[in-house]
């Protein structure tokens, strides 16, 4: 080899060391840009290097632009509503308000997505033509700087259930469904984690900022039927743990696959569980630990509507008592959060609607007051972020979401 070879060989080699092992950059380099393909969609991205965590990640780039609000102040909005007439007036409220991100249903509650992929995409037949356009809407969020984040329902997936009911629950060959006609398919099931997690890319690529991961659990009672119903424990048949460990560590273990999945896009990733999961150290039936599954992400929700609590703090009738109710739990919350080494941002869900069911006579309503008095418990506690829940999208006028300021 001559000496030209030669200097041409080392040249290579230098070049080939800088791109295949982008970890020997110095730490010093705060947030040096490198260009990187991404492997699922063949297109140049920018890389960030991270000198607080040590490596570099990739950031997708959509071709949107969305900055982290102040706080996120959120609302839930279906399919439906994102791509029909409600859309507008939702922008409005948000505009019109200290409001400033909309929670947006991308695999509702059926399973079903909310809008159309490419014909060739695996997930076509199970798709709803609800938003029909939803890069258009992206960019219509992008205008008014509405932050997206995109929802997914996990285990509670009547159609994949019915497609798949090898994935699901079985009741002497049926597929089983709870009261509501609902049903899940299995945390044991790694087939299931895939599913989801590659919608999850899927909205990323959109646009959304933020992937929420919403039913992350087994269905409610299951410790009540899990030696009744036929199942596949997968990965998980031969440990020595109990039932209840078992269903724990499925959930977490699916919580860690999905942002470990998802990190290398560079969006948070969240998970909606119930608040009375961080009053107790695991639930016996449905597999969430609340310290575990937090330790796992970059945002908590708690769901902790007041209408949702039995007699709980001390308190008799929680709808009644919206104040006291959010308040006991953002100081028991806090209190679990501070024991972990890395806590998630806490995003807390709140109520905006009412609870006939809990009353025989006249219903506690929902309206400024309530709504005002469950963010000033959070705010009080330092919990600044939060999300309106309202199945309808109905959602109060005329509240002051930041009352402290």
């Amino acid at each position: 080899m001559s000496k030209q070879q030669l200097k041409i060989t080392m040249i290579i080699s230098i070049l080939l060391a800088v791109v295949i092992f982008p970890l020997s950059i110095s730490a010093d380099e705060d947030q040096e840009t490198l260009i990187a393909k991404n492997h699922s969609s063949n297109q140049i991205k920018l890389t960030t290097y991270d000198t607080k965590q040590q490596f570099a990640r990739f950031v997708y780039d959509s071709g949107l632009t969305f900055n982290y609000p102040d706080a996120v102040r959120g609302i839930y909005v279906t399919g439906h509503s994102a791509g029909g007439s409600r859309f507008e007036q939702l922008i409005k409220l948000i505009n019109n308000s200290e409001l400033n991100t909309m929670v947006i249903d991308i695999k509702d509650d059926h399973g079903n997505l909310t809008f159309k992929p490419d014909k060739d995409s695996p997930y076509y037949d199970i798709a709803k033509n609800f938003i029909k356009d939803p890069r258009k809407m992206l960019e219509v969020l992008e205008k008014h700087q509405i932050y997206p984040i995109a929802r997914i329902v996990v285990f509670k997936d009547t159609v994949l259930a019915e497609k798949r009911p090898d994935l699901s629950f079985t009741d002497n060959g049926k597929v089983w469904a709870n009261g509501k006609n609902e049903s899940f398919v299995s945390p044991f099931q790694k087939e299931v984690w895939e599913y989801n997690v590659e919608i999850a890319k899927m909205a990323v690529e959109l646009g959304f900022q933020d992937i929420q991961f919403d039913y992350v659990r087994f269905p409610e009672g299951f410790e009540k039927r899990d030696k009744e119903l036929t199942y596949t424990l997968g990965d998980y048949k031969d440990s020595d743990m109990n039932n209840i460990k078992k269903r724990v560590q499925a959930v977490t273990d699916f919580v860690s696959y999905a942002k470990e999945s998802l990190h290398t896009y560079g969006v948070d990733v969240s998970v909606d569980i119930f608040g009375y999961a961080a009053t107790i150290e695991e639930t016996p039936g449905i597999g969430q630990n609340f310290s575990k599954i937090s330790s796992n992400v970059d945002v908590i929700s708690s769901m902790i509507y007041p209408s949702h609590w039995t007699p709980y703090f001390g308190i008799n009738f929680p709808d009644k008592e919206p104040y006291k109710l959010v308040s006991a739990y953002s100081k028991l919350e806090n209190e679990v959060l501070g024991a972990l080494d890395n806590p998630p941002i806490s995003r807390p869900w709140i109520q905006d609607f009412e609870a006939p069911w809990l009353y025989s006579g006249a219903t506690k309503q929902y309206g400024v007051a309530e709504v005002e008095a469950q963010i000033r418990a959070l705010n009080e506690n330092n919990i600044n972020e939060f999300l309106l829940w309202n199945a309808g999208n109905s959602y109060t006028e005329g509240v002051d979401y930041t009352p402290l300021d």
